[in-house]
Formats: structure tokens, sequence, C-alpha cells
């Protein structure tokens, strides 16, 4: 366990030097402005207000107490604050920002399609255990892409298993959307017509992070699954074709859509890839039939066009898409901001083909992960 062997004091940070040999530098208003005392114990929110002190705020007197914690009395508030050596560490911002950035996104191609046992999971594990809910948001958050097997497939019946990670995203489509063949769809998700490989709701300013899409029944003749780790593509075109990943992160497109069921027209600006603060892959934004027409600046408009052609053949590449049918009892899960989704066209003369798809945001994901992990 690391522990406090030296500290000296600068003009606007405590450098402190740990036993291992690591020094960290700590500002000394991020300090004040951590201090233990600073947050509410039950809701854990930050309670005091760094513009309640100066700019100018500094150690009057600092030290290891005998508990090897480090003590630091300020030079204005007549406050002290006591700082455990763990969380100091484990918070150290000096040591993280010479760490090598490493992803938590497992990127995956055409080759997923021989070995799709290893995103499966049954129903069963995730209701009756944390550990199988602990797996399947692992899934979902490392490679994007989870099927359950073996769920009900009574109306509604995917609530309880969702509700498991936490609440439902509420779109106009409702909660369930029924995926259905219907007159004068309002969808082309909601007609018999083969879908490309899409996200759900480019049009909104925050598309949901995750879609769920539960079978019920699927009797028809087609209506095969498709997905694709667009990640894994992004990064293709990152390390061979740099222009054309340039474009796409660099240039807004804009998307589109019109409901006459709503009587709203929705419209954004996004780039088709966009990225962290590391570099990393964010968002996906893809959907060549809400795409609008496009109003880049002329000088750009053939070289917009040309990265858009090459990023969707790509999208639907053999190299990079899986393909699967789903049967009654399967929910299909994945990251609707990184794996594009579509499926072939069906008869709806020859049978049913009946999915209710609910959305989740990338947020609850992630921080249930979180909470079952700590």
């Amino acid at each position: 366990m690391s522990s406090i062997s030296k500290i000296e004091k600068n003009s606007s940070y405590l450098k402190i030097i740990w036993n291992d040999g690591e020094e960290s530098k700590f500002n000394f208003m991020w300090l004040r402005d951590n201090c233990p005392t600073a947050h509410d114990k039950d809701s854990r929110h930050r309670m005091f207000n760094i513009l309640n002190v100066s700019t100018k705020i500094n150690p009057k007197k600092y030290s290891v107490n005998k508990d090897g914690k480090l003590e630091i009395e300020w030079s204005e508030g007549n406050h002290i604050s006591l700082y455990d050596s763990k969380w100091l560490r484990d918070n150290c911002y000096t040591i993280k920002n010479k760490k090598e950035y490493v992803s938590p996104y497992e990127l995956w191609d055409n080759s997923l399609q021989n070995n799709l046992d290893s995103v499966k999971i049954n129903c069963k594990e995730i209701m009756d255990s944390d550990e199988g809910l602990i797996k399947w948001l692992k899934l979902l958050h490392h490679k994007g892409i989870a099927i359950i097997e073996n769920a009900p497939v009574e109306d509604k019946s995917g609530f309880k298993i969702l509700n498991r990670i936490s609440h439902t995203r509420e779109t106009f489509f409702k909660t369930p959307f029924e995926v259905i063949n219907i007159p004068k769809p309002n969808n082309s998700a909601y007609s018999a017509h083969a879908l490309r490989n899409h996200m759900d709701l480019p049009w909104f300013e925050n598309p949901p992070g995750y879609q769920f899409l539960h079978c019920l029944i699927n009797s028809a003749t087609g209506g095969d699954s498709s997905a694709v780790d667009a990640f894994a593509v992004a990064d293709y075109l990152k390390k061979n074709e740099k222009d054309v990943f340039d474009i796409l992160v660099s240039v807004p497109l804009k998307f589109r859509d019109k409901d006459y069921t709503q009587e709203a027209v929705r419209s954004v600006y996004g780039t088709a890839i966009s990225l962290t603060k590391d570099g990393d892959y964010n968002d996906i934004r893809y959907s060549i039939a809400t795409l609008d027409a496009l109003d880049c600046h002329p000088d750009i408009m053939e070289k917009v066009y040309k990265a858009h052609h090459r990023f969707g053949n790509l999208l639907h590449d053999k190299k990079f898409q899986i393909n699967f049918r789903l049967k009654p009892g399967d929910i299909f899960c994945f990251n609707n901001r990184r794996l594009l989704h579509g499926r072939t066209e069906f008869d709806p003369a020859s049978g049913k083909r009946h999915l209710q798809g609910y959305y989740i945001d990338r947020d609850e994901i992630i921080g249930r992960l979180n909470y079952l992990k700590n």
C-alpha cells in the first residue's frame, strides 16, 4: 500500500513523494475543493463552494499525521483538511496523465460470426444473479452487443428484464415500440422493406444510447438481422484511409425527420464519427434514410460525399458485418451509437414478424456496471 514519504510546498501545489518513488503534484485549489468534508455524506454531492475562497488560498501548515493522512491547515476559512493517502493516490491526476490510455472497447469484425455464442447470455442468468447482470453489462459496454436467449415472449415482458439495469428511455414512439408491418408507416422500420445498417434517431440531439429488440414472433420468410461494429470500421479508416477519417470526424452532416403523426420536423447536425477527449470513439451518427440534403461548403462537398460513400460501403462490407436470425425469446441488445443494425426484406404474407423495442441511455448502462463492480 502506498504511503507518503515526503511533502514539498511549491508556489501553487504540494509535491508528494510516495514510498515507491512515484511523485504527485496536488494543486492547492484542487486539494481544498476535494476536502473530505466538502461532500454531503448521504448524497455525496459537493456542498463546499470553491468560490467562497480566493485563488490565493494555500496550506499554512501541512504534515503527515500519526494515521498516515495528509493534514492541511488552510490560510483561509479557519479550516483543517485530512486526506486519506489511498484516496490521494487513487485520484492522483499527475500519475493518471502519465499513463497511456486504454480503450474499454473490444472492436470486432465478421470473425464474430463464427463465435456468436460469446455474446449470448441466458435470460435466467441475468434475472437470478448480479454476476449474470454484470456479464450482460460488460458485453454491452465492451463489445457493444449481446443477445439474450430464452426470454419470455409475453407482451411488454422486456420491461422486467431491462429494469434489472434501470428505467427505459421514453420517446414519441412509445415504450415498447412495436416493430411490425403497418399501413402508412411513419418510420421505415414499421414496413416489410429491407433496412440498411443504421442507427436509430440520428436526428435527435442526444440519440438513445442502447437499444433492445425483443423478438416475440418471427415466422415470416426473410427479416434476418445484420449488425456491424462501426467503431471497428472507423478504426480501419483511421489507420488506413486517414483523409477519409478526417472528413468524417470534422464535417457535420444534417439529419432530419418529418413525422406526420407528431406534426413535427426534427433536425440536427452531427459528425459521422465523434471522439472523446482521449481520442477514442464516442459516437457514430449514420443513417442513409434520414440524412438531409447536405449544405457543406461547396469547396468540400465532393470530398464529403466521397468520404461518406466510402464509410457507407465499409459499414455494409462482409469483412465487418455479421448476420443472424432472431428467434422468439431472443433480445438483440446493442449500443445504438456504435453498432449499426439492419434487416433483410420479409414477406408479411408468409408469416408474422413482431419485435418490441426499448431504449436505455448509455449513462444507465455504464452507471449500473460501475456500481456493481465497486
